[in-house]
């Protein structure tokens, strides 16, 4: 696992608390930046993911 994939996955999970405070608080501008941060964090882990393969792939 590298720091993109960690970075990434703490970052969606950041997001998801965002969004769900934002929903109790009945903030839509909270809920909407949660959901951003979402995205942004699953794009990153994506990367990290990608670097793993190709990671892998290379030290074969």
């Amino acid at each position: 696992m590298n720091k993109d994939q960690v970075k990434g996955t703490l970052k969606k999970a950041a997001g998801k608390v965002q969004e769900t405070t934002g929903k109790v608080v009945g903030s839509t501008e909270q809920q909407l930046k949660g959901i951003r941060k979402q995205v942004d964090g699953q794009a990153q882990k994506v990367v990290g993911d990608v670097k793993e393969v190709v990671r892998d792939a290379t030290h074969r």
